[in-house]
This record gives structure tokens, C-alpha cells and sequence, in this order.
């Protein structure tokens, strides 16, 4: 990247530097979160959530990751920059599937929904309201991880491998970060919707993906201060 292409979108990597140290605190938090407290197994297990601590409720129904990928969209338009004069098609093509997949994901996510039914639930005065409110719950918790979250959690992956490829190829990242980095991709291959081996996959994806973190951060903030 030449020093002008730096100096031109220093905000830009400002921005994805400082999104990254925050997403560097969400997760680790959101692990804690799942670690200390029980995650619900039924729609009204959900509802009784939102309604004793709806900020528990948050973490569990990953409002905080939602933040996370509307984080993450900033830090791929950094890659973009950084990375579109090694092979401007391949980036092009990795940051497309990479903001589709979030927009999928955000359109899945039913933190709201869930917060208002757990409300009307709490609420209603007859059973037949409250089976009606339950019925709309599980069908939320149903469409939740279901095609969108599927879609985003592999266009992500296949993101994560385009960014990494081309970072071998440049001398702004280190190698060390691209082997991280494709190291995160190849654990996103399969959804963590996908029962166990997705689960387990989904939690060892979080090791690279935070070291890959760290690493491009330093980057950003180095490309910020480019003078």
C-alpha cells in the first residue's frame, strides 16, 4: 500500500482499529456470559430471561455479536484499502460476500422480537394469548440460526480466506497474520448450527480469529498515523 493511499484513509483505519479493540472485548465478555449463566432451552425459558435480566437476555440472544458484525464491516473496508492493490478483484469479491453475510446475519437476529413477545407474554391476561405469544417465540427461535445465520457464518469464511490469501502476497501484514487468519477461515467451513462438530468448530475458530485480531489491529493504527 503506498504511503498516499494511507494518508488518504487514515479516519478509515482510525475507525477499524478502535472497532476492533472493542469487538476484542465483546468476545471475550459474550464467552463469560455463556461460562456463568444458562443458556435457554425453552421459548418461555426465554421469555422469563428477557423479563429478570433483559441485558443477559442481550448476550444470549447475540445482540452483542450483531454489534460485533456492524463492527466488522468497518474493518473489512480497511482490508479493502489496504489490500485492493495486491489484487483488486479478490477483495472485491471477499468484501462483497463478507457484507452480504452480515446483512444476512443482522436480518436474522431476533433479540427485539423476543424482548417484545417476552413483554406481551408477561402481559397477557389468558392462556390463549400467552399460547399464541409462545407460538410466536418459537417460531422467532426457529428462523433465528436457520438460512440467513447458515449464509452468513460461510460467505464470512470464504471472506476471512480472500483477505488472508492476499495477505501473504503484501508487505503491510505480516505472514504470522495470514496463517492466522486462514486459520480462523478453515474453522468457519463448518455453521455452528451444524450440532457438535459445528459448536466445537465455532469455538476453536474464536482462537485464531482473536490472535488475527491483535495482529491487523496493530496495522491499522500503524496505517493512522501515516504521515
Amino acid at each position: 500500500m503506498n504511503s498516499q493511499t494511507a494518508v488518504t484513509y487514515k479516519s478509515l483505519y482510525k475507525a477499524a482499529f478502535i472497532s476492533t479493540i472493542l469487538m476484542l472485548v465483546i468476545i471475550p465478555t459474550q464467552i463469560l456470559v455463556f461460562v456463568l449463566t444458562k443458556i435457554p432451552a425453552t421459548t418461555i425459558e426465554w421469555f422469563s430471561l428477557f423479563n429478570e435480566n433483559i441485558l443477559i437476555g442481550f448476550f444470549h440472544a447475540d445482540f452483542f455479536i450483531l454489534i460485533n458484525n456492524i463492527l466488522i464491516s468497518i474493518i473489512y473496508l480497511a482490508f479493502y484499502h489496504s489490500l485492493k492493490e495486491i489484487n483488486k478483484g479478490v477483495i472485491q469479491i471477499g468484501i462483497l460476500l463478507g457484507l452480504i453475510g452480515i446483512a444476512a446475519y443482522i436480518s436474522s437476529n431476533k433479540t427485539f422480537e423476543l424482548l417484545r413477545l417476552s413483554q406481551e407474554y408477561f402481559s397477557a391476561q389468558t392462556d390463549a394469548d400467552k399460547l399464541i405469544l409462545e407460538a410466536a417465540g418459537k417460531a422467532s427461535l426457529l428462523g433465528w440460526q436457520g438460512t440467513a445465520f447458515d449464509t452468513y457464518y460461510v460467505l464470512n469464511g470464504i471472506a476471512l480466506f480472500c483477505i488472508s490469501i492476499l495477505m501473504f502476497k503484501s508487505s503491510d501484514f505480516s505472514k504470522a497474520a495470514a496463517v492466522w487468519g486462514l486459520l480462523a477461515a478453515f474453522f468457519m467451513i463448518i455453521p455452528s448450527t451444524a450440532g457438535t462438530i459445528g459448536l466445537i468448530f465455532s469455538l476453536l475458530s474464536l482462537i485464531p480469529w482473536y490472535v488475527f485480531s491483535i495482529l491487523f489491529a496493530k496495522r491499522f493504527l500503524s496505517f493512522s498515523r501515516t504521515k
